[in-house]
C-alpha cells in the first residue's frame, strides 16, 4: 500500500459521528494541491463516486473540488453525521449529468458541457468538519479529504436554464411553523461557472464524468446549522420546495 492510499483509506475512516481529529502523520500527509488530489484518486477506488463539488478557485494555489460518495433523493429523511450536535448543510444546485464527459486534453465548450446535463435540482451539500480546530490543518489537508463533504441530496427539479443562470435567489425555511428568509447569493457569477470550471480541468487530469453523477457548485447561504428530527421545509424563491427531516446517523 502507497502513502495515497493509507492516506485515503484513514481519511474515509474517520467519516464518524461527531469525528474529530488530528492531521494525517507527516509520511502521508498531503503537501500540495497534486498529493491531496492523488489522495482523493484512491478514495475514489474505494467508494463509487456519486456525483463532485466544485466552485471556481478562490484564490491563486486554491482549488475546490472533491468527490461525492452517499447521495440521498427522494426521500422525506436527509441522514448524516452530526457536526457539533447539529445537522450541518449548504443550499446548492445540483446538476445531473445525462450523458458522460470522456477524458480530453482540450477544453469542452460550454454548449457541450450544457448539452451533457440532463436535469438541474435544489439540492444540499452535507457537511462534516473532521479536522481538530486545533489540528493546524492546511489548504492540501482540507482538499484531500473532501472538502468537509459528506454526501448530498437532491431535491425537486427545477428549470435547467434558470438554474444555470442563476446567481441570486431568496431562501425560505420553515421548521415548526416558524419561517425565516434569506438573501441567497451564489458564490460565482452563474451557478454553472463552477462546473465547466471542473469538467476541463479534471479531464485534463485524466478524470472522466459519468451519466447520472451530480455536480453541486456552491452555496447560496454558506453552512446552515439545521436541527434534527424537525420537519424542515426549504424553497428557492418560485422555483421549487419540499420538505424534509434531518436525522442522524450513529
Amino acid at each position: 500500500m502507497n502513502n495515497f492510499q493509507e492516506a485515503a483509506k484513514q481519511l474515509l475512516s474517520r467519516r464518524q459521528a461527531e469525528a474529530k481529529y488530528s492531521c494525517l502523520d507527516d509520511d502521508i500527509r498531503p503537501k500540495t494541491n497534486d498529493e491531496a488530489l492523488a489522495i482523493q484518486g484512491e478514495m475514489a477506488k474505494l467508494h463509487k463516486v456519486k456525483g463532485w463539488k466544485c466552485l471556481l478557485p478562490p484564490a491563486e494555489g486554491k482549488i475546490v473540488v472533491a468527490p461525492i460518495f452517499d447521495l440521498q433523493q427522494d426521500t422525506p429523511t436527509v441522514a448524516l453525521f452530526a457536526d457539533n450536535g447539529v445537522a450541518r448543510v449548504e443550499p446548492e444546485i445540483g446538476f445531473v449529468l445525462a450523458k458522460p464527459l470522456a477524458v480530453k486534453t482540450s477544453d469542452y465548450t460550454e454548449s457541450e458541457i450544457v448539452d451533457a446535463i440532463g436535469t438541474a435540482h435544489m439540492a444540499l451539500e452535507l457537511i462534516q468538519s473532521r479536522y481538530a480546530d486545533d489540528a493546524g490543518k492546511e489548504f492540501a489537508d482540507s482538499l484531500a479529504d473532501c472538502m468537509v463533504n459528506q454526501g448530498v441530496f437532491i431535491g425537486p427539479e427545477v428549470d435547467k436554464n434558470i438554474a444555470i443562470d442563476l446567481s441570486t435567489v431568496q431562501l425560505n425555511i420553515t421548521q415548526n411553523g416558524e419561517p425565516q428568509a434569506f438573501d441567497g447569493k451564489h458564490p460565482n457569477p452563474r451557478a454553472i461557472d463552477g462546473l465547466v470550471w471542473l469538467i476541463n480541468y479534471m479531464t485534463k487530469r485524466g478524470v472522466s464524468f459519468e451519466a447520472g453523477e451530480v455536480i453541486i457548485t456552491g452555496s447560496f447561504k454558506g453552512v446552515l446549522d439545521m436541527p434534527f428530527d424537525v420537519e424542515t421545509t426549504i424553497s428557492y424563491q418560485d422555483l421549487a420546495e419540499y420538505t424534509v427531516t434531518f436525522k442522524a446517523l450513529v
